[in-house]
């Protein structure tokens, strides 16, 4: 008889050997992922970037006789010029509140001004109006002395996340000019992304997974967070230009809205309300509250052209993403967030779709 003992210790030393090679592979990802970490948010940003405006960049390409290199040039400069003078100025905005925000909770000095006089003489709403501003002046100043302590902590939290906005300007200019190199080489990329998704899923749905995939992150890169972030520059260059308190946090606030597909106009009304009770009706208060009514209202024009009708993800989706990526990446994490959790959803949505694979047929039983 033949003794089994080499057989055993044979597939033990495979088996260690496997063990040994997974443990060894399990280290080396550990020690990639935390050199690469600090450089992840900023290497989705541009990843994702790169699939929303690689169409673009492909039909520049053909304009310029196939020169995708310099279609992406182009593209990278005319966008570093359209947003680094908007961004910041939305962002010297956002980090004065934050500090105006910041003393005012460690000191409990809240106060809300008084009505201003002529609320009074504006027809239908202008008594209603006085009377509880002059309320709210009067005696909530004094009942929020009084929960400001309690919400302190909550607080200084959201004021941190805002005070992060200036690297986050920073962080979305590197990443559209890293997208700008992957643009540039486009085809390769896009050859890499479907090899990927073909050695995870198998030839046949690796292919339609690279395209689910790009398709969600272009149409929720374009139909909600493109869409949102064109109302806030638009809507916050108004409001810096008046010098409206709070500009740049209302402009975050304008963007958060427009994410989860909420009007806008639950600022921007109040907003227009107060210029006009605190300037007066003149021609700039009424150019100002055009241009931020149109700017609300942008998205009803911008959804078409950007193809942003139809995005199959629910909006819960894109809400938990927002809010989630803010409180964990801070303001770049408002773009990343509901792009990232719509492609998960996604995915897991179209593997729940997915027919089980039928079972082999055994031996015909005689």
């Amino acid at each position: 008889m033949n003794d089994p003992r080499p057989l055993q210790l044979g597939s033990t030393r495979a088996l260690l050997d496997v063990l040994i090679r997974a443990g060894l592979i399990a280290v080396l990802v550990m020690f990639c992922f935390e050199i690469f970490q600090p450089f992840l948010s900023l290497m989705l940003w541009a990843v994702i970037l790169a699939i929303t405006l690689y169409p673009l960049n492909q039909r520049i390409g053909g304009w310029l006789g196939g020169r995708p290199g310099w279609a992406s040039i182009i593209l990278v400069l005319i966008g570093l010029a359209c947003l680094i003078g908007p961004l910041s100025l939305l962002g010297a905005s956002v980090a004065d509140s934050v500090k105006l925000g910041i003393h005012t909770f460690e000191n409990q000095a809240i106060e809300i001004p008084p009505p201003p006089a002529s609320i009074q003489e504006w027809p239908v709403i202008g008594g209603l109006l006085y009377g509880i501003w002059n309320h709210a002046s009067t005696d909530l100043s004094w009942a929020l002395s009084q929960v400001a302590p309690h919400l302190k902590g909550v607080s200084k939290t959201l004021l941190t996340q805002l005070a992060g906005v200036g690297t986050g300007i920073l962080v979305f200019i590197v990443a559209l000019i890293v997208a700008g190199l992957i643009m540039a080489n486009g085809a390769n990329g896009q050859r890499t992304g479907v090899a990927i998704a073909t050695r995870i899923s198998g030839p046949e749905r690796g292919p339609q997974l690279a395209e689910l995939c790009t398709s969600t992150i272009r149409a929720v890169a374009q139909g909600v967070v493109g869409i949102a972030f064109i109302q806030m520059l638009l809507i916050g260059i108004g409001l810096v230009v008046m010098g409206v308190p709070g500009a740049g946090v209302l402009a975050l606030m304008v963007l958060l809205l427009g994410i989860t597909q909420l009007p806008v106009l639950l600022i921007t009304l109040p907003v227009v309300i107060y210029v006009f009770a605190h300037d007066g009706v003149g021609v700039s208060t009424i150019i100002f509250a055009i241009w931020t009514i149109l700017a609300g209202l942008s998205d009803n024009v911008l959804k078409p052209l950007l193809l942003g009708r139809g995005v199959a993800v629910p909006m819960p989706v894109v809400l938990i993403g927002a809010l989630g990526g803010m409180l964990t990446n801070g303001i770049i994490g408002l773009f990343i967030g509901p792009v990232l959790l719509a492609v998960g959803y996604e995915l897991f949505m179209s593997w729940v779709a997915q027919p089980p694979e039928e079972a082999a047929p055994g031996p015909e039983q005689h």
